[in-house]
């Protein structure tokens, strides 16, 4: 049995998984409230509340950079030790992956009905591939291609330097430097993101604000509530913000292709995609993907995919345990 867990800034989920044919097979799940508990520990003993002494292998994909197996998690009070797990779960060891790259491996498990195509372009170049998640934070991947085989590896991409291309991204990042002192992709590329456009647009133009949002707002995730309203077209302000939202969206990821050179495909991933699928299929992220001047002809030969599997992570995190024990899944 292999025990995997993706852990992020909002949601801990965890997973068991037998390999079966050379596939893997879900024997149990849960997703819990990361803020809810004061450690990973807590989280895994709330999953497997007794010792289990049948584990093959485990892997943690979290959310934060991994150095020497452990890792000080940046949406979270926590610090995550690969072994300290490993002893609470009797292994010699356990994987613990940044929570990208853990989806980077989940993806050779995806089939054609976990992908959303945004771009076709040229499916037919084998080279590098490149991930891109918006959810809580901003996460980016790389998946390096050898000649043979597909590589993932992790990155912090998302807090790079966030590069206006408008009088408008550039009156927020004015916005960003004041109040955070530095501005990030991930400032603007997030659940928080997306609210921090909307407010901005509603401070700084004087755009109306809608009394149904704001009483919404205090009852639920004020993102969702936008992406909510600016779908079913009842709020223009809502719809300004996410338009706002999905063009830097779509301008990062092609800045993550052309860094990775990612001719193989680039794949959007992340708890928001899904969400505003119908969005990022009107062409505003597109557009914004392959406005690179000179590099504009391979952009669009790069395939686009939104990842529309919220277990990705989880498989992929089973697949790396997996293969370090020998399982060849």
């Amino acid at each position: 049995m292999i025990l995997a867990a993706d852990i992020g800034g909002t949601s801990a989920r965890m997973a068991t998984f037998e390999v079966v044919n050379g596939a893997l097979q879900v024997i149990d799940s849960h997703t819990f409230k990361s803020a809810d508990f004061e450690n990973i520990g807590a989280v895994l003993r709330a999953f497997m509340p007794k010792q289990q002494s049948i584990l093959a292998g485990a892997c943690f994909g979290i959310a934060g950079p991994v150095r020497d197996g452990c890792v000080r998690t940046p949406n979270l009070p926590w610090i995550v030790d690969s072994s300290v797990i490993a002893q609470q779960l009797g292994l010699l060891e356990v994987g613990l992956i940044n929570d990208l790259e853990a989806n980077a491996w989940g993806i050779r498990a995806l089939g054609p009905e976990d992908l959303l195509t945004l771009n076709v372009g040229d499916p037919t170049v084998r080279g590098n591939a490149g991930l891109i998640s918006a959810g809580t934070g901003l996460g980016e991947a790389g998946i390096f291609f050898d000649g043979e085989s597909y590589r993932p590896f992790a990155s912090e991409g998302g807090h790079v330097d966030f590069a206006p291309r408008d009088a408008l991204e550039i009156e927020l990042v004015g916005q960003l430097i004041r109040e955070f002192g530095h501005s990030s992709y991930e400032r603007v590329l997030s659940g928080p993101g997306l609210t921090r456009i909307y407010n901005f647009l509603r401070d700084t133009h004087s755009a109306p604000e809608s009394a149904l949002v704001v009483a919404a707002m205090r009852d639920r995730d004020p993102a969702a509530v936008i992406s909510e309203f600016a779908l079913e077209k009842r709020c223009p302000l809502c719809v300004s913000a996410l338009d706002f939202f999905v063009s830097v969206y779509g301008a990062e990821a092609g800045n993550v292709a052309l860094k990775f050179m990612a001719v193989s495909g680039m794949y959007v991933g992340g708890g928001i995609a899904p969400k505003i699928a119908r969005k990022l299929q009107e062409g505003g992220f597109m557009r914004s993907f392959v406005a690179k001047g000179r590099m504009r002809a391979l952009l669009e030969s790069i395939p686009v995919h939104v990842i529309v599997n919220p277990m990705t992570a989880l498989l992929g995190a089973a697949r790396y345990a997996s293969e370090k024990a020998g399982l060849f899944c």
